[in-house]
C-alpha cells in the first residue's frame, strides 16, 4: 500500500497531481476535442465537483508556454504526438478562477476582483522589462498591478493583458476561465446583482469579444445564464451543457474509470455500492458518477473497508437549491408532495428545463425550480421526450439521503408547532398505550412523505428513524440516545425520561415491513431483537425500575405498534 498513488482529496492542480504521485483519471482527451471543435469560446456547464477545475488546470499545463512535456507522459493526448507538437507550450495562458469572490457587498467583491486581476498580471511580470513593449504599454501593464484600479482600468485589465502577452511573445494568448458564473450567484444572494453582472459583462465583453490578441477561451460555469447579454456579440461562442453528447465523458468518472480505481485500492468488491450511491448521472449520452464521492469514498474506505458510505457532495458547499425546493412543497403553483414522493421513490417527473434562466429568475417559479435542480446535479435526465421536455429523477441514494434530510427537517418545524399532539404522544409513551401511540403516529405520517419499496432498506430505516427522533425531539427535558450501544448491540432508540422521578425508561426497535401483511411480524420481531440483544441493559445499569420495550413497525404510512414491559 505504501507505493500506492495518493489520493486527491482536494487538489485541482493537474502539475502537482502528476508530479506528487497522486491519483488521476485521464481526462486529457478534453484537450483533443477543444482543438477539433476550436470555437473561438467555449463554454462547459456542469454541477459543483465533477471535475471542472481540474481539467482547466490540465488546459493550462498543457498550452502555456514553459510546460513541462513529461506532465502528459503515459496519458491520452501523449499517443497524439503531432498534435503536441504542434500545440503542447505554444500559448501565454492567462488563467483565472472566480470561484473564491464571495463578498457581503459589491464594494467588496470588486476588492476581490481586482485582487484576482492582480495576481493574473503577476505571474507575467516579466513583460516589465520587455524590449518588445513601449513605455507607454509597460505603464499600462503596472497599473494591472494596482490593487486600487479603477473600473475604467478593471473593465479592460484582461483585454490590455492579452494585447500586452501578444507583443512580447509574437503569439495569440489563450484565456481559461473556472466558475466564471460565482460572483454572480453570490451577488444574487446579498442583494447586488445587477451591479455585477454590468461589471462582469464589461470583462468578459472586452477581452472576449473582437479581441484579436485571442487564440481562444474556455470557460467553466454552473449554469448557462445567457439572458444576461454577458457574451452578447460573441459570434463563434458555443455552450456545451449536461444536455449535450459532445463532451460527455471528459466531466465525471466513467463506469469503468471508477472500476479501475476501486481495483487499484483493493476495493472491487464495493463496486455495486459506490454505484448505487454515486452513479446515476446522465451527461449527453454518458452515464457519470460524481468525482468528488468517488475520490473521498475510496480515501475513507482505504483504512476502514466497513466504514459507511457518506453524504460527501452534501459537505463541500450550501444546499440553498435543495432547501427552496423542499420548503415549496404545497405552496400554490409550487411542489406537490405527490411529486416529491415520486423522486424520491426512483421514480421520474416529466419536466421542461430551460438551460437559459439566471439568478433572478431560480426560485421564481415551480418550472425555473425544476430546470435548477436538474443543472445543479440534485436531480439528473432519464430520457428527453421533446420540446424542452425531460424525465427527471434523483440520481443516486446520496441525493435522495440530501432530500429526504431536507424533509425530516422541514417536519421537524412543522411538528414542532402543534404541541397538544406531540405532548399526547409522549404521554402515550410513558403510559404504554400502545393503540394511542399508533393512532398519534399514524396522524404524524399524514403530514410528511410515503417511502415506499424503491431504495435500499436501510433507507427506509433510516427515514421512520428520523421522523421518531423528530418527534420525540419535543421532550426537551428527556434524553434521546440514538444508535446507542446497549447489551449486545445497537439500539435504535433509548430514552432516559424524567418521569415519575426517573422511573421510566423505554428502549424503541424499528423495522421497515416489505408488506403492509408483514406489520405484526415485523413488530414482534423487533421485541424479540430487544430481548436477544439485551438492549434494555444500559438503562438498567442506570437505575430504571421500569423498562417499556417497544417494537414499531412501518409500512408507508401505516404502522404497528406493540410494548412490553420489562
Amino acid at each position: 500500500m505504501e507505493n500506492q498513488f495518493m489520493l486527491p482529496i482536494g487538489i485541482e492542480d493537474f502539475k502537482e497531481i502528476r508530479e506528487e504521485c497522486y491519483y488521476y483519471v485521464d481526462k486529457t482527451a478534453l484537450i483533443e476535442q477543444v482543438l477539433e471543435k476550436r470555437s473561438k469560446v467555449t463554454l462547459f456547464t456542469r454541477p459543483r465537483r465533477f471535475g471542472k477545475s481540474l481539467n482547466m488546470s490540465m488546459l493550462k499545463r498543457f498550452f502555456e508556454i514553459g510546460t513541462d512535456p513529461s506532465l502528459f507522459e503515459g496519458l491520452h493526448i501523449s499517443k497524439n504526438a503531432a498534435l503536441c507538437e504542434r500545440y503542447m507550450g505554444k500559448y501565454p495562458v492567462i488563467a483565472i478562477s472566480l470561484k473564491g469572490v464571495d463578498a457581503a457587498s459589491y464594494q467588496e467583491a470588486v476588492v476581490q476582483l481586482v485582487e484576482i486581476i492582480n495576481q493574473s498580471a503577476a505571474s507575467f511580470q516579466l513583460l516589465q522589462n520587455s524590449g518588445r513593449l513601449t513605455d507607454y504599454e509597460k505603464e499600462r501593464f503596472c497599473k494591472l498591478l494596482d490593487d486600487d484600479m479603477n473600473m475604467k482600468i478593471m473593465s479592460s485589465s484582461m483585454l490590455w493583458l492579452t494585447k500586452l502577452l501578444e507583443k512580447h511573445f509574437n503569439r495569440k494568448v489563450v484565456i481559461l476561465i473556472d466558475e466564471y458564473d460565482v460572483p454572480l450567484a453570490k451577488a444574487y444572494e446579498n442583494g447586488f446583482y445587477d451591479e455585477m453582472v454590468l461589471l462582469i459583462r464589461n470583462i468578459f465583453g472586452n477581452v472576449l469579444k473582437t479581441n484579436e490578441s485571442l487564440a481562444f477561451a474556455v470557460l467553466t460555469g454552473c449554469l448557462r445564464i445567457a439572458k444576461e447579454s454577458i457574451f452578447t456579440g460573441l459570434n463563434n461562442f458555443k455552450v456545451y451543457s449536461i444536455t449535450d453528447v459532445e463532451f460527455d465523458e471528459t466531466f465525471g468518472f466513467t463506469n469503468e474509470e471508477v472500476k479501475s480505481m476501486l481495483k487499484y485500492y483493493g476495493l472491487d468488491r464495493h463496486f455495486n455500492q459506490v454505484r448505487e450511491w454515486y452513479d446515476g448521472y446522465r451527461f449527453g449520452n454518458a452515464d457519470v458518477y460524481c468525482p468528488w464521492d468517488v475520490v473521498n469514498y475510496c480515501d475513507d474506505h482505504r483504512s476502514n473497508p466497513n466504514a459507511e458510505p457518506k453524504n460527501y457532495w452534501m459537505n463541500t458547499s450550501g444546499n440553498d437549491v435543495i432547501n427552496h425546493f423542499i420548503d415549496s412543497i404545497n405552496d400554490p403553483g409550487m411542489l406537490t408532495k405527490g411529486e416529491l414522493e415520486r423522486l424520491v421513490n426512483g421514480e421520474f417527473i416529466t419536466q421542461k428545463v430551460d438551460e437559459m434562466i439566471t439568478y433572478k429568475e431560480l426560485y421564481s417559479s415551480i418550472d425555473n425550480l425544476w430546470s435548477t435542480l436538474f443543472m445543479t446535479g440534485y436531480l439528473t435526465q432519464r430520457g428527453y421526450i421533446g420540446n424542452g421536455y425531460y424525465r427527471l429523477a434523483v440520481p443516486n441514494r446520496e441525493i435522495c439521503n440530501i432530500i429526504i434530510e431536507r424533509v425530516l427537517t422541514l417536519f421537524r418545524k412543522e411538528v414542532a408547532q402543534n404541541g397538544k399532539l406531540l405532548e399526547d404522544f409522549c404521554n402515550a409513551i410513558v403510559s404504554s398505550n400502545e393503540a394511542a401511540v399508533e393512532q398519534l403516529l399514524t396522524e404524524y405520517m399524514e403530514k410528511t412523505i410515503s417511502i415506499r419499496d424503491n431504495f435500499a432498506r436501510s433507507l427506509h430505516e433510516n427515514f421512520y428513524h428520523g421522523l421518531m427522533i423528530g418527534i420525540l425531539g419535543y421532550r426537551r427535558d428527556w434524553e434521546i440516545l440514538s444508535n446507542r450501544e446497549s447489551g449486545d448491540g445497537f439500539s435504535d432508540i433509548l430514552i432516559e425520561t424524567t418521569e415519575p422521578e426517573n422511573e421510566i425508561g423505554v428502549v424503541i426497535e424499528l423495522k421497515y415491513s416489505s408488506d403492509e401483511k408483514n406489520l405484526d411480524t415485523d413488530c414482534r420481531g423487533a421485541l424479540q431483537q430487544i430481548e436477544d440483544k439485551n438492549y434494555v441493559q444500559e438503562l438498567c445499569n442506570k437505575g430504571y425500575r421500569k423498562i417499556l420495550k417497544y417494537g414499531i413497525a412501518f409500512y408507508h404510512k401505516k404502522c404497528r405498534v406493540m410494548v412490553k414491559p420489562n
